[in-house]
């Protein structure tokens, strides 16, 4: 009898292990639904084969089940995988689904920064996917978790309830005056109390700073380019002018790893040089970096190295997710970096909804969805998470590979101050 199983055991594996689709999303789930039959036919050896690394079907938990009793094996593949472990049981094994997978590294909205920013588009169009994990993975072996981080963590920051980004450029991609960033940042009326920039070009910083003082409202600086950082930094500094009151958090880079403009070798040590230049200056908040949810899954040490886990997290390009469910997907996300992390909080640093565009699986692009989904956000996020963008953007280049939303990300379509 136990031959018998073990045979079909080794034959579901082998179908399994050929099973390769196009493209590795699609193979994810194409490996999920195996996993499903394979569950159901073996009872004295499972192993659940669920995900796909470089081509590769790598086994996601091994449970062995002896004389009633069951030991659990820790998984294997490469080490950027997530690991996990079962809950030991009499009979029967408790298996946690992995992180939703995608093409290579899901697509997200471009960082808002003028051309010739690199494009955060993927190399081919996402497929649609299922529903995000229920339970979040443990943190990868070879990744240290926020608890063992040797990196000087400070404090996560002050919470937001009401936070938005904004860029200042107009469509060619010419900087706004500060003229023009007080016009749009007027008609801003949502109460929102932080805005998200992404760069210190422009003379943003200080133009953000007075257009909204008085009002109440912190920014969430960024510097965006990752091999300028002191330069970068030296220019944040200067439009402070000694006033930190205002900053909330500082970022280093913006989804940098998912884009390959730098390793996480080069983001981990931009974030220790910001830290130190900073500090000096009499800025002693949150330093970050930013990047998607699943650059940051993949390399956790992006979030050991920052003060808190911050992420990009956009349902509209999984396409398994229609506008009403956004936000139970990525709260599981940030869930799930949280638990990898050690624990470490993580908080949303872009999500959204575009209103015009091709259609992605079960994400279709309106304005009465984007309302959907923000709605959605609302309802699973009471703080700590960033809605992309203030206005439609239309210096950022557009492609097929985001179908064609790049420019209608706007919660409050175009900005007055559109030329």
């Amino acid at each position: 009898m136990k031959a018998g199983f073990f045979s079909i055991a080794v034959l579901a594996i082998f179908r399994l292990s050929h099973a390769q689709p196009h493209r590795q999303h699609q193979h994810y789930h194409q490996a999920r639904q195996e996993t499903d039959t394979f569950v159901d036919i073996v009872t004295d050896v499972v192993e659940i084969y669920a995900s796909s690394i470089n081509g590769a079907i790598v086994p996601y938990s091994t449970a062995t089940i002896i004389e009633g009793e069951q030991t659990t094996a820790a998984p294997s593949g490469d080490q950027g995988s997530p690991s996990t472990s079962s809950t030991a049981a009499s009979t029967t094994a408790t298996l946690a689904p992995p992180p939703p997978a995608s093409a290579s590294v899901p697509a997200q909205p471009p960082a808002s920064f003028p051309p010739p920013a690199p494009s955060n588009g993927p190399s081919e169009a996402p497929a649609p996917s299922s529903a995000p994990p229920s339970s979040p993975a443990a943190s990868p072996s070879s990744a240290p978790s926020a608890s063992q981080s040797s990196y000087p963590i400070a404090s996560s920051g002050s919470d937001f309830t009401n936070a938005i980004s904004y860029s200042p450029y107009n469509s060619d991609g010419s900087c706004k005056t500060s003229q023009q960033v007080s016009q749009d940042l007027s008609q801003l009326t949502d109460g929102y109390d932080l805005l998200r920039l992404y760069g210190t070009d422009c003379n943003q910083v200080s133009n953000v700073l007075a257009a909204t003082q008085g009002k109440n409202v912190q920014i969430f600086a960024g510097v965006f380019d990752v091999g300028q950082v002191q330069s970068e930094v030296s220019t944040l500094i200067s439009a402070v002018n000694g006033d930190w009151s205002r900053i909330n958090t500082v970022s280093i880079g913006n989804e940098a790893v998912n884009d390959g403009t730098a390793t996480v070798g080069q983001v981990t040590g931009a974030i220790g040089q910001a830290r130190s230049q900073l500090s000096t200056a009499g800025y002693h908040g949150p330093v970050v970096t930013v990047d998607t949810m699943e650059a940051m899954s993949k390399n956790i040490e992006l979030c050991a190295a920052s003060d808190y886990c911050a992420i990009n997290c956009h349902p509209f390009f999984d396409g398994g997710v229609a506008a009403d469910g956004a936000g139970p997907w990525v709260l599981d996300w940030a869930q799930n970096i949280s638990s990898m992390a050690g624990g470490k909080t993580t908080k949303v640093t872009e999500t959204g909804w575009p209103t015009q565009g091709g259609t992605n699986g079960k994400a279709v692009p309106s304005e009465e969805n984007q309302q959907a989904a923000i709605s959605s956000l609302k309802g699973s996020f009471s703080n700590n998470m960033i809605l992309f963008s203030s206005y439609n953007n239309y210096w950022q280049p557009d492609s097929a590979t985001t179908f064609g939303t790049e420019h209608f990300w706007g919660i409050n379509g175009n900005a007055p101050s559109s030329n």
